[in-house]
């Protein structure tokens, strides 16, 4: 037992056995087993949780066997109530409350107050093996509540001989029973003929509150919704949990059986327990009864009796001031001041899910998911729209099927869910829908039956186009529709500024039988596939302004479009099913959907028979558009088809078909300036001519594009900002997104980091807001490789990440470019390890897109340099020299330059770095510059040019601060090496007098110093003179007696690397033995 006796607040459990004690139970000396089992349990745990106690009965408590324990935390009195429930005291079962307040230690050693008669109280609304929790101690830890332990509203309750009722709730714990019927009210009859439910209820907290909430505020609430929604389950619950809000109770009436609508009042009379009158109604004997009662009559399936039950509440409720009414129906009862609530289907996330465990494990106990489980489970639920009724007959199959048996039994929805067995509970559903066809007027039936032909949903103006004809006028269709709503049959929901319809798929697949059975079907997949394919080819006439809107709209209706398309195929109209998907275009290229795309077109464009009855046009268009869908997954191989359209656009003369072709051609030679020049140059010619600014822009998307491709940031900048200007005029958002990217592209190129990291964030915010999936990528893609630049490195990885998170709705050559991106923020960085994983990650990814190679800045070359793996460097830059341009081959060179340095193949060095810095010039591409003339510098210090190598790396530093861009950390120990080395050689004093001469040059004028210092300061070709200094370190070690392999662990090379080292100092100083380099090394110390 605890030391300290807490008073004043503290947290009370108070707890007894259910069944009162048998007479041998009570004399003294003669406690039972387990009795006594009791009392050392219970001892043992309440100490374990640091409570004081028992301390026997509360003051005033008469209750045998009752026990009070206090507790200073509200959490330990929880566990501490867990844990009572989870010993092994059988026969025995604890009925436990918990509640929090004020208490006095009176003189007889027990507490008191009105805290310990609250849980007293408290505690007699309990069964045994339940605990119950005060709304004090809820409210104290319902936020660090441990993650298996949750409370479960049961509502606020009347507690005997106390003024104010109580907030319960029940404390819940996967080891605990859950499962308990209504509480102990007062006097038991707070609510009356609420059935009783053999199930827990699931979910519906917030729903539950809501509703409450209502009938606060409104005399009559209808909670209306479609069969098998959960409509009675849910007033069944609010009726137990509101009961103690209505001093006389709380009346269920279930009018489910009751056919004849003169018996209604004598039903409502009959669940009051109320006798006939002589010479009064029904109404009039309840009216006397209920007088000024706060009583809450629940009227539950009052959809077939609408207007007996309208009629009913409005007499009662005129009558009885303090009345108020809850109805349940498929339909609203349509009386003024009824407020109508429309029951929502269960959580996806979480409430569908729990229900069909909860259900699956009375079937079958052993039931339990995994994460991969989860998945199915969420199908199954998604497909039965988080309908109750249809989630519980489900779960009941696992007791003989698999979940993926389920879910593809639900294919035939009411053939699962009925079975074969004739129960009410499998009929239901079934019945349910049955019944509500059965109670429409012929037109609704017609109007039910026909919106099934859509999926996904639909609007008013579809359902005028496609469901009128002569027997169904449009004007007529809006009335019907409402109808339909308000039998709940079809859902209303709000998208943005419309409205939007649906049917439940259950009850969709029952609408669709009644289609075929009409012999309506043909003729309505008809209508309802040209409706999509008019609504699609709106897009093939952008307006100014509109474009955005109607891809949104168009992408809201995809469900429709693949129907749509899928009937095309099914009537083998191949030529619709091309121009629908050709329309589609702008759809699949700026929301994500290429692969959508592409798989509709081949599946469309497989089929040669039918290819051959397809216009030369939409031919011509479809393989042009596909073959623009692969150019945007840089697929680069379907050159053929677009060289096919555009053979088919000269021979049918069509010149905007041309300009498409020869867009589509360019597109996918874009990796290769020189094939992409001539289609592009003549697709623009006939967009100019042809006054056609949509497509203008996208040719200029193509060629910015293009001129990254081959690093060329002047012809880049050209097109971007030609095409920004273009599509800001014409509001085509997505082509402006691509041109302001490729405008990034240019000026990171260029050196104008700030105004890089500037748009690509601006598209990054912008592609977010229009959930534009490939610039979500791309954008942060891009900012990751200017951030590392600018030395920004932990921005980089940042970005690089969350560009690796976006290419997961991609492709994996989109990862591929993500995982090189961050391989090179790591270089920046000086993370060697990482830089490596990134970089391999990426090769996996893009080793089989190797025209890509050029431009997807995978750093492996300087990776493998970084880790002293010479040879491997030199093979990946050999294969990144071959295939770049421009920008990229400057930098592919600087890399092998280092690679040739590191190997003391200086000539090598020097040829490249000067291919590069002449790159870089002819290009522009200012950012390659400093990397550049500091290699060159690193050869003038080698060659003992320290005056010009000063310069030379003045100069790069001046040009660093003035782009904003920063050397990678993988080459700073290198670089501080040098120059130490220089201002060694020269003096402090020259050195700086060096460096401020290189600082104080142009970029273009040390471009032009370093260029006319080429062979001016090369190193002798023999000698000691002629040695590097690495070469110098390796004779330097050998003179100290080392061997090849500590001479590499001391300069962090490779073994083979000193070997490369011993050979050129041989060959150079004409000597053949370790012996006489050993000797060369001690006499130049």
């Amino acid at each position: 037992m605890s030391e300290f006796v807490p008073t004043r607040t503290v947290t009370l459990l108070l707890a007894d056995a259910e069944r009162p004690l048998q007479p041998w139970e009570k004399l003294p000396g003669t406690a039972a087993p387990a009795v006594d089992h009791l009392e050392a349990v219970v001892s043992d745990i309440i100490t374990t949780h640091g409570g004081v106690g028992p301390v026997g009965p509360a003051a005033g408590d008469d209750t045998d066997r009752a026990f009070l324990a206090v507790f200073a935390r509200a959490a330990d009195a929880l566990a501490c109530a867990i844990d009572l429930q989870q010993a092994p005291l059988a026969p025995i079962q604890l009925r436990v409350a918990v509640h929090t307040g004020e208490v006095q230690l009176v003189d007889s050693g027990r507490y008191a107050g009105p805290a310990v008669d609250r849980a007293a109280r408290l505690r007699d609304l309990a069964h045994g093996g339940q605990v119950v929790v005060s709304g004090t101690t809820h409210d104290l830890v319902a936020d660090q509540l441990p993650a298996d332990v949750w409370l479960v509203d049961l509502g606020t309750h009347q507690l005997r001989d106390l003024p104010r009722p109580e907030r319960v709730a029940q404390l819940c714990h996967p080891d605990l029973r859950v499962q308990f019927p209504p509480l102990h009210g007062p006097n038991d009859v707070a609510a009356h003929n609420v059935p009783t439910q053999l199930t827990r209820f699931v979910g519906r907290t917030a729903q539950i509150n809501d509703v409450r909430k209502f009938l606060g505020d409104n005399r009559l609430v209808t909670l209306a919704g479609a069969g098998g929604v959960g409509k009675t389950r849910l007033a069944a619950q609010i009726a137990q949990q509101a009961a103690a809000e209505f001093g006389a109770g709380v009346w269920f009436v279930d009018l489910a059986p009751v056919s004849e609508l003169d018996l209604v009042p004598v039903a409502v009379l009959r669940a009051f327990g109320l006798p006939d009158q002589p010479g009064r109604s029904a109404i009039d004997t309840l009216v006397r009864f209920l007088g000024d009662q706060e009583a809450l009559v629940i009227l539950d399936n009052c959809e077939h009796l609408v207007e007996v039950c309208a009629e009913l509440a409005r007499e009662l409720l005129g009558a009885c001031e303090h009345l108020t009414i809850l109805a349940t129906s498929r339909a609203p009862l349509g009386i003024p001041g009824e407020l109508i609530w429309r029951v929502p289907s269960l959580s996806l996330a979480d409430e569908a899910i729990e229900l069909f465990v909860d259900r699956a494990r009375l079937a079958r106990p052993d039931f339990s998911i995994t994460a991969a489980d989860t998945v199915a489970v969420r199908d199954i639920c998604g497909r039965l729209d988080g309908l109750p009724l249809g989630i519980e007959l489900a779960a009941a199959a696992v007791r003989v099927m698999s979940l993926s048996e389920i879910l593809d039994g639900l294919r035939h929805r009411f053939r699962l869910l009925t079975g074969d067995t004739p129960t009410p509970r499998r009929q239901t559903l079934g019945a349910s829908v049955d019944w509500s066809h059965a109670m429409l007027t012929e037109p609704e039936r017609m109007l039910f039956r026909r919106l099934a032909v859509f999926s996904g949903g639909f609007d008013q103006v579809a359902a005028r186009t496609v469901c009128a004809d002569e027997l169904l006028a449009p004007h007529h269709v809006l009335d019907q529709l409402t109808s339909l709503v308000d039998k709940s049959l079809v859902l209303a929901e709000k998208s943005g500024d419309r409205t939007r319809f649906r049917l439940l798929e259950t009850v969709r697949h029952y609408a669709i039988e009644k289609l075929y059975e009409s012999g309506e079907h043909t003729a309505l997949r008809a209508r309802h596939c040209d409706h999509y394919g008019q609504m699609a080819a709106l897009l093939d006439s952008p307006a100014e302004g509109e474009h955005q809107h109607r891809i949104e709209q168009v992408e809201s209706e995809i469900d429709n479009l693949r129907a749509a398309f899928a009937w095309c195929r099914e009537n083998d109209d191949i030529e619709k099913a091309l121009e629908l998907t050709s329309s589609l275009q702008p759809l699949w290229l700026t929301r994500g959907r290429i692969q959508e795309g592409l798989a509709w077109f081949e599946a469309a464009l497989t089929d040669r028979g039918a290819l051959a009855t397809v216009s030369p046009v939409v031919r011509g268009r479809a393989l042009a558009d596909k073959a623009a869908l692969d150019a945007s997954r840089s697929i680069h191989d379907n050159l053929d088809q677009a060289q096919q359209a555009v053979a088919i656009a000269r021979k049918i003369n069509d010149r905007a078909l041309l300009a498409r072709a020869l867009t589509a051609c360019g597109a996918i030679s874009s990796y290769s300036a020189e094939a992409a020049r001539p289609f592009l140059a003549e697709a623009i010619g006939i967009a100019r001519e042809l006054r056609d600014r949509w497509r203008l822009t996208q040719i200029l998307t193509w060629q910015a594009y293009g001129a990254f491709y081959a690093g060329d940031p002047t012809a880049g900048l050209a097109a971007s900002r030609e095409g920004l200007q273009l599509a800001e005029q014409i509001g085509d958002h997505f082509h402006a997104r691509s041109c302001r990217w490729t405008l990034g592209l240019a000026q990171m190129m260029k050196g104008e980091l700030s105004e890089a990291v500037t748009q690509f964030s601006a598209v990054t915010a912008d592609a977010d807001a229009a959930h534009d999936v490939l610039f979500k990528w791309g954008s942060r893609l891009a900012l990751c490789n200017a951030l590392a630049f600018r030395g920004d490195t932990d921005a980089a990885t940042a970005a690089g990440n969350a560009s690796l998170a976006a290419a997961g709705n991609l492709w994996p050559y989109n990862e591929g470019f993500s995982y090189a991106l961050l391989a090179t923020a790591a270089v920046a960085a000086g993370d060697v390890a990482a830089a490596a994983e990134a970089s391999e990650a990426a090769q996996q990814r893009l080793s089989v897109q190797g025209e890509l190679a050029g431009a997807n800045t995978n750093p492996m070359a300087e990776v493998a340099l970084a880790r002293g793996d010479l040879v491997t460097a030199g093979r990946w830059a050999d294969q990144e020299v071959a295939a770049s341009a421009g920008w990229h081959l400057a930098r592919a060179l600087t890399t092998r330059a280092r690679i040739f340095l590191a190997k003391s193949e200086p000539d090598q060095a020097e040829r490249d770095a000067h291919k590069a810095l002449a790159c870089a010039a002819e290009y522009a591409a200012h950012l390659a510059v400093p990397d550049i003339l500091e290699c060159l510098g690193r050869l003038a210090a080698d060659c003992l040019s320290h005056r010009d190598a000063a310069r030379l790396y003045g100069a790069a530093n001046a040009i660093r601060c003035r782009l904003g861009s920063v050397r990678f950390k993988v080459y700073e120990t290198d670089h501080q090496k040098t120059l130490a080395a220089l201002r060694e050689a020269l003096g402090q004093n020259a050195f700086d007098d060096a460096w401020a001469e290189g600082a104080g040059l142009t970029l273009d004028e040390a471009i032009g110093y370093a260029r006319r210092g080429r062979g001016e300061r090369k190193r002798p070709s023999s000698g000691w003179a002629s040695l590097t200094p690495t070469e110098r370190d390796v004779v330097r070690l050998v003179a100290e007696g080392l061997a090849n392999n500590e001479i590499a662990a001391r300069l962090f090379v490779s073994r083979r690397t000193v070997q490369t080292h011993l050979t050129h100092v041989y060959a150079k100083l004409g000597i053949s033995s370790r012996v006489q380099l050993a000797h060369e090394g001690v006499s130049h110390g």
